[in-house]
């Protein structure tokens, strides 16, 4: 899903203009950017939790070049989906509305193969 597409739904759902949508997306997304600069966690009961974590300065090597090339140290975003999250996504045996479920495979046919003499 794309972001256009998740404006879409949300103005759908909501039964709001696309432009008001747009807003409250953004809106939204902006404040978890916010948050994760100023070092925050976010916890959304239910979905899961936005943080930075650290990682070290470290020597890497231009794949072009192999010259050594130093990583400075720096903050990445993570995602931890709760337990919840993991067990919608993992129990969904039949696929949602907007979803084709895939065709059956053929039976392969059963031929008996005489025993050997």
């Amino acid at each position: 899903m794309t972001k256009a597409e998740l404006i879409e739904e949300v103005s759908r759902v909501v039964e709001m203009s696309r432009k008001d949508s747009e807003v409250i997306v953004e809106t939204i997304f902006d404040s978890i950017v916010r948050a994760l600069r100023a070092n925050e966690k976010i916890e959304i009961r239910g979905f899961g939790s936005f943080r930075t974590r650290q990682r070290q300065a470290r020597i890497g090597r231009n794949p072009k070049t192999g010259a050594r090339v130093e990583v400075p140290a720096k903050r990445i975003p993570f995602f931890k989906p709760s337990k919840e999250l993991k067990d919608l996504v993992n129990s969904s045996c039949a696929p949602s509305a907007g979803e084709a479920a895939p065709p059956a495979a053929p039976a392969a046919p059963v031929t008996e193969v005489p025993p050997a003499l």
